[in-house]
């Protein structure tokens, strides 16, 4: 790396210490002459780097490399991971997912709390215990920053999460016992918008500067990237595609609710009244998993009618953002686009060429059951990172 001549020397290590420790955080254990290749710093400013970010106490010499000749040069150096800690939060209506992982983002402990009567009440009290305990379990201590993801919209500008009334109160209520403990930052994001960064940085849209993630499951809502960025919006509310006025609904959605809206055409209810009218046996279940269920045996089966209409579908919704965004590569997650798979998604870019002007890529999700919480991590990651790092 190159530094430009009217940095300053402390902008310089800074800039290089990051360089570094990026590159310990990407590839794991490196010697001093690995560094100086990957890097193209000098012999003394990596061994000025690494004696700095030892007494910092974020660098560790951790073994010697295979390596003949031993002495300085074959020292491996390699981050402190138990150097802060940090936890993903994924809240749902079900219930409450969580991770604790250490600073290079491997897990240390899991823990699920369901909700429902069954299972007992105060679900806020019970899952600010199972963080604690999945915490003291793992020799953790504190927690330098959580990342939460929940449905609804986040106001970008105070970091709230907005409540139409349809959330439940326990959400509001887990949130404000998370932010009373003073040394723990909490961070707070739409969960398709966490399911959309995990995609991006570890699933179907890697390397992909623009593209759209489809989030189809109980709701539906969408994941904005453009230019490599997530996009939020004025209010917080890109990617809302529940309240997108689409044909075929019979009405149109309003302020207070999606009814009407390209919701009522791809939920897991309308998946499964669509199965129904093709005589397709529905499974036992909640409308998630039946949704999936019946989309899964179709599939297996080749009711290619079903399929395609319900491809028909999506992809209207889908033609609607591309004509405004034109991302070039769309990805279908949630439960029901990762049921529908390869298959689904190439139904739908089928169709999509016919309504749209130019070429867009569908996807299936490859980030899996837990984008919501993996893109939590992720989040939660990089806040941690840039307090210790500094800004990359």
């Amino acid at each position: 790396m190159t530094i430009a001549r009217t940095a300053t020397p402390s902008t310089a290590r800074a800039i290089n210490d990051r360089l570094a420790l990026d590159l310990l955080l990407a590839q794991g254990p490196l010697t001093a002459t690995e560094l100086r290749g990957l890097t193209g710093l000098s012999r003394p400013t990596v061994a000025d780097l690494l004696e700095r970010l030892q007494r910092a106490g974020l660098v560790t010499v951790v073994g010697e490399s295979g390596e003949q000749r031993r002495g300085p040069n074959a020292r491996l150096y390699a981050l402190v991971a138990d150097r802060a800690h940090l936890a993903g939060i994924d809240v749902r209506a079900t219930g409450v997912s969580l991770v604790v992982a250490d600073l290079t983002g491997r897990t240390v402990a899991t823990a699920e709390v369901p909700a429902g009567p069954e299972h007992g009440e105060d679900l806020t009290g019970r899952s600010l215990r199972a963080l604690a305990e999945a915490c003291a379990g793992a020799g953790v201590r504190r927690l330098h920053t959580v990342a939460v993801g929940a449905p609804g919209v986040v106001d970008p500008a105070t970091g709230e999460l907005h409540n139409s009334g349809q959330l439940p109160r326990w959400h509001a209520e887990l949130l404000a016992g998370l932010r009373a403990e003073p040394e723990t930052e909490v961070l707070l994001e739409n969960e398709v918008n966490l399911a959309g960064i995990a995609e991006h940085r570890i699933g179907a849209a890697q390397g992909r500067e623009d593209f759209v993630l489809f989030w189809l499951g109980h709701g539906t809502g969408a994941s904005v990237v453009l230019g490599g960025r997530l996009r939020r919006g004025a209010s917080g509310g890109t990617g809302e595609i529940g309240f997108l006025p689409v044909p075929g609904t019979g009405g149109l959605p309003t302020a207070d609710g999606c009814d009407g809206g390209f919701d009522s055409m791809v939920s897991s209810r309308a998946v499964c009244e669509l199965a129904r009218e093709h005589g397709l046996a529905v499974p036992p279940g909640g409308p998630v998993e039946q949704a999936e269920g019946v989309l899964r045996a179709a599939i297996e089966t080749g009711e290619s009618a079903f399929l395609a209409e319900l491809a028909e579908r999506i992809a209207v919704g889908v033609a609607a953002v591309c004509v405004v965004l034109d991302p070039g590569c769309v990805v279908l997650g949630g439960e029901l686009g990762r049921a529908g798979g390869a298959e689904l998604a190439a139904l739908v870019e089928r169709r999509l060429a016919g309504l749209c002007p130019f070429n867009t890529e569908v996807r299936a999700g490859t980030a899996g059951g837990g984008a919501v919480l993996a893109g939590a991590v992720l989040t939660a990651g990089d806040a941690v990172r840039r307090d210790f790092f500094g800004e990359p």
